[in-house]
């Protein structure tokens, strides 16, 4: 831990964490592998071995992956990367149960890691995309291209501004439900 974090006694973790600190956990691959694929389900639970198992197929994009690796994975994230997560009170790890359960201080460090999702585009991205082609289609409409003058500017923008609502109430909804689930299993 930096020298400038502040630990609550009762539980032993940082009151606020560094930027520092983030940086430290985001910094290893199979601690964010880690945190994304805790994200993932949908009550942020899975077993060492299925966790293991998981960040050994994508690193080396066998399914299933061989066993050397996915022992090498169990080992370091029993040893190494878990008990640094629970450190900084990102997640739960029960050594003796084998489970790990993601805690409401993930939050401090998702808003650094923006996963990109398997569609190969970020939230920013696809927001900026849409707000480019609206505009760049705007355009068009407004200096006649043809094919494109015949939309006519009212109809391109709702068609744009709808687009947009669907895509933030989708967006909006993912992770609501996701925080949502995770204060349920809290209580």
């Amino acid at each position: 831990m930096s020298e400038g974090s502040a630990v609550t006694p009762e539980a032993n973790t940082p009151t606020e964490m560094e930027p520092s600190d983030i940086h430290d956990i985001l910094r290893n691959d199979r601690r964010r592998l880690t945190i994304k694929n805790l994200q993932e389900q949908p009550d942020g639970t899975m077993g060492v071995r299925e966790l293991s198992e998981a960040i050994a197929s994508l690193e080396t994009g066998e399914d299933p992956p061989p066993s050397d690796k996915r022992q090498s994975v169990y080992v370091s994230l029993h040893q190494t990367h878990l008990p640094k997560l629970e450190e900084f009170g990102i997640v739960s790890y029960d050594s003796d149960e084998k489970r790990v359960c993601l805690e409401d201080r993930v939050r401090e460090v998702e808003v650094y890691m923006e996963v990109v999702p398997r569609y190969g585009l970020s939230w920013g991205e696809f927001y900026f995309g849409l707000g480019l082609l609206g505009t760049l289609t705007t355009i068009a409409v407004l200096l006649g291209v043809p094919g494109v003058e015949a939309l006519g500017v009212t109809v391109t923008a709702t068609v744009f501004f709808i687009i947009l609502m669907l895509s933030s109430t989708y967006h909006v909804y993912a992770q609501q439900d996701r925080i949502l689930f995770q204060r349920f299993r809290k209580e």
